[in-house]
């Protein structure tokens, strides 16, 4: 199985477990995860969404689960697709709260369900969900191999894994600019809002280490999906992987 640096990078130290340190982190932030969120990406995450929304709509999916949900943003989009019901999971309790209060204020609690667990130990039955999403997660896994397989036994055979995350602009000028953006810029802007000085230079440092492109589809091929496609979007910024079980 092909080696995940990124596994080997922190929020805030290298003692203790990166799921703790994960889980700390976004508590520390989620306060003011939303407004950043959407203002670092200046909203193009939201667009970013829609596009999956749309690739997984062929498989006209009802019972869907939204790995790292944190305050539920995908959870929300996903709605377009008209399903029966959405699990969120997140292992930070802190974006659970913020997410949980926007379903009440959106009046989507009936349909949308979070709750607090692990995407490597996923407390649901084998082959329970028509679809699943993760978005910006994926990186943060403590085990990359354990979370996708444990997704896996929960997907139901032919059925859609979609899976949004940061990616690397290959091309001059957008290679220039994003990192300088992602370098100085982010983690600037990140802890002035957020007061947490890690959060928001772990982000890059975690793109960085990430496997991207192929690299990241050949775990996904070991791991047994199949039919993985790659979407590289706004000039390689982030990229969905859609596969099947």
């Amino acid at each position: 199985m092909a080696e995940n640096a990124a596994e080997k990078v922190k929020p805030y130290s290298q003692e203790g477990s990166k799921k703790e340190q994960i889980a700390q982190m976004f508590d520390n932030i989620s306060g003011n995860y939303d407004l950043l969120n959407h203002l670092l990406s200046m909203n193009i995450d939201k667009a970013w969404r829609r596009k999956a929304v749309k690739l997984l709509r062929p498989y006209q999916p009802k019972v869907l689960l939204d790995v790292a949900t944190g305050t539920g943003d995908f959870a929300v989009e996903l709605m377009a697709l008209n399903p029966n019901s959405i699990k969120g999971i997140d292992i930070s309790a802190g974006m659970l709260e913020v997410g949980k209060q926007k379903m009440v204020k959106r009046k989507l609690a009936d349909v949308i369900d979070l709750q607090l667990a692990d995407a490597e130990h996923l407390p649901f039955e084998d082959e329970h969900f028509d679809g699943i999403t993760v978005a910006f997660g994926v990186r943060n896994f403590e085990n990359l191999v354990a979370g996708l397989t444990d997704m896996r036994r929960v997907l139901k055979r032919g059925f859609p894994l979609a899976i949004l995350e940061f990616s690397k602009p290959r091309s001059f000028p957008m290679k220039q600019i994003y990192n300088f953006y992602f370098k100085f810029i982010l983690p600037t802007i990140g802890k002035i809002v957020s007061k947490d000085s890690r959060a928001y230079t772990y982000l890059p440092e975690s793109v960085n280490a990430f496997p991207e492109g192929g690299d990241f589809i050949k775990i996904m091929q070991e791991v047994g999906y199949s039919n993985i496609r790659e979407h590289r979007l706004t000039f390689g910024i982030a990229t969905i992987y859609l596969a099947e079980k």
